[in-house]
Parts: structure tokens; sequence; C-alpha cells
């Protein structure tokens, strides 16, 4: 896997990050990775039976998790065992990454002054990071920022007063007015004494044909991607917190909000203000109703609505119950 050019990193070897453990290979951490994407020689963590499926099949050198949940993972995966596994993870990953859990001013930034040239067009005031990657045919609006490294394809509209950071975008991506795409998420580790900020050392990946409207915020994520999928459209004010997966083809309604680490399926609508929990997994096709808070996956081909969200039909009865008895 390629370096993360986004954020600096410290090479660490395992045993220097957990100084009171005991190893049986001394190894270099080559990367911090979800069960499911770590390889030989990375880092993971194992916080939740949700993930068993992936723990079971983890390729991962190490794995930070706890006594409960270590005989769900591979012989040849090393136990880290702790109390808190996202504190202690919280912790590393600082270390690691040093510069991570805090949205530092991109120092490298260069006004274009308004200077397009054959391949890009700029409006007026637009700043551009090192290491920029912009396609052909790509207009950027007035006020916008692009900070270092970020890949912007082909023929993409960018509009005004747009920022985005540590973030990969395909090709015919809209991106409208005041959005900021790539800051990091609301990731904390409550603590009695103190809370502790969680580095977010994830990205957003933008695929191709997305629009985006007015106001939407996208938090890049925290240890996997933030992904929205082809031929999406989001309305205005829509907000995804960091690690949520979004399918192709999908439409989001205005001001609706995704809690961290959902995946969204295929040709999926949601209504305007409703509110998706973390960690669900809704499935390909399904219909969700405005206003409609879900706490639970959904299986696909279902339309659901309500507080919280039920099979539509099942409100219809509700509420006619609820009418026929006022």
């Amino acid at each position: 896997m390629k370096e993360n050019v986004f954020f600096k990193k410290k090479i660490f070897t395992i045993d220097k990050l957990f100084l009171k453990k005991s190893f049986k290979k001394i190894k270099k951490i080559k990367f911090v990775k979800t069960l499911k994407k770590a390889d030989v020689g990375d880092l993971t963590f194992y916080d939740s039976k949700i993930y068993m499926d992936d723990a079971i099949s983890t390729k991962a050198s190490f794995c930070i998790t706890t006594n409960r949940l270590a005989n769900d993972l591979p012989k040849n995966t090393e136990k880290i065992i702790v109390k808190n596994v996202l504190y202690e993870l919280a912790l590393i990953l600082k270390r690691i990454y040093p510069f991570a859990d805090i949205d530092y001013p991109d120092l490298t930034l260069k006004n274009t002054n308004n200077k397009s040239n054959k391949s890009v067009k700029f409006g007026n005031n637009v700043l551009i990071g090192k290491n920029v990657k912009l396609g052909k045919g790509t207009i950027i609006g007035s006020n916008s920022i692009i900070e270092h490294d970020v890949v912007i394809g082909k023929n993409c509209v960018i509009g005004s007063n747009v920022i985005i950071k540590n973030s990969i975008i395909g090709d015919r991506v809209v991106i409208q007015d005041n959005c900021k795409i790539g800051q990091k998420g609301f990731g904390f580790i409550p603590n009695k004494k103190r809370n502790i900020k969680f580095p977010h050392i994830g990205l957003v990946l933008i695929h191709d044909d997305v629009e985006i409207a007015s106001g939407c915020t996208i938090d890049r994520g925290s240890v996997d991607d933030t992904i929205i999928g082809k031929n999406t459209y989001l309305d205005n004010q829509v907000h995804i917190a960091h690690n949520v997966k979004i399918g192709s083809n999908c439409m989001i309604a205005g001001q609706v909000g995704f809690a961290g680490s959902s995946t969204i399926g295929d040709n999926v609508s949601i209504g305007g203000q409703a509110g998706i929990s973390g960690h669900l997994n809704i499935g390909n096709n399904v219909k969700i109703g405005g206003g409609s808070g879900v706490v639970k996956d959904i299986e696909d081909n279902q339309i659901v609505m309500g507080y919280p969200a039920i099979s539509f039909k099942e409100f219809i009865k509700k509420n006619k119950k609820n009418n026929e008895q006022n």
C-alpha cells in the first residue's frame, strides 16, 4: 500500500509503542489499519463483536483488543490486551501521526491570481496547495481553497468558498458553493479527567459523477476512509461524518445527517432532515422518509419512516390508530 501523503508519520517498532508489553516478534509498524484492510506488518484494533467476521480473517501482525474479544483473532496476530481499545488507539495514533488530531493551516497555499490556463480555469482569489493535481476541464470558483496533495479529476466544477483537504475526487464531480470536505471528524474518547481527541488519518474519496449541493460538510475518515459512490447526489446542508460509506446512485435530500462509520447501499433515497445513527448497515434500494431517525440496520428493498424508523406500512397503521384514538 502507498504511503498516506496527507499526514506525516513517525516510524516505531511495536515494542516502543507498548513499553509494558512483551512481543514474540519485534517489527516496525507499517500502517495502522482496520481489521479488514490490515496486512502483515500492520497494527489494527478490535473493540466490538460487530466486527467479528473481519477479526477472524484479519492479516494484521498486531491487534489492540480486550480479553473478551482476543480469541476471535487469528493465531498469527499478536494480541495487545488493554481495558479500553479506542482510548489506547487514540494515544498510539497521536504518537505515529502527531499532526492528525488538529486541522493545521496549510502553509503551502499560493494564490493563482486568476491565472487560468488551457486545462483549468480559476475564479478570483483561489488558493492552491503543494502537489495538488487538477484534471483537464476543471473549473474552480472564487475564494476556494484546495489544500496540499488533493486530487481532483477531469471536468469537475468546484463552486465558490469551497475548502477541500485530504481528499481524492473523481471525474465530472460538481461541488457547489460553501462546502467543506476532508476536515477532521468529531472524534473524542470520553474521559472523566480530560476527553481525548481521536486523530483522523483517513481520507475522503468521491467517485465519478457525484453532485454535492451548497453547504455540505464531509469529514475525512478516522482510520478508514469516507466514501461517496458514483452518481450519488447530495442536497444542501447534508453532513457526512467520518468513515461513512455511501453507495452508487443514491439521492440524499437536504439536512440529512450521517453519524460515523455507517454503510449505505446502492440506489438509496433519503428524505430531508433524516438522521442515520453510527455503525449501521443500510441495504440496497432502501427508501427512508423525511424526518426519520434510523437507529438499527435496514435490509435491502425496505421503505421506512418515523422516529425511530419503522416499516412504512407499520408507520401508516400506527398513525391511523393514533388518529382514531384522538
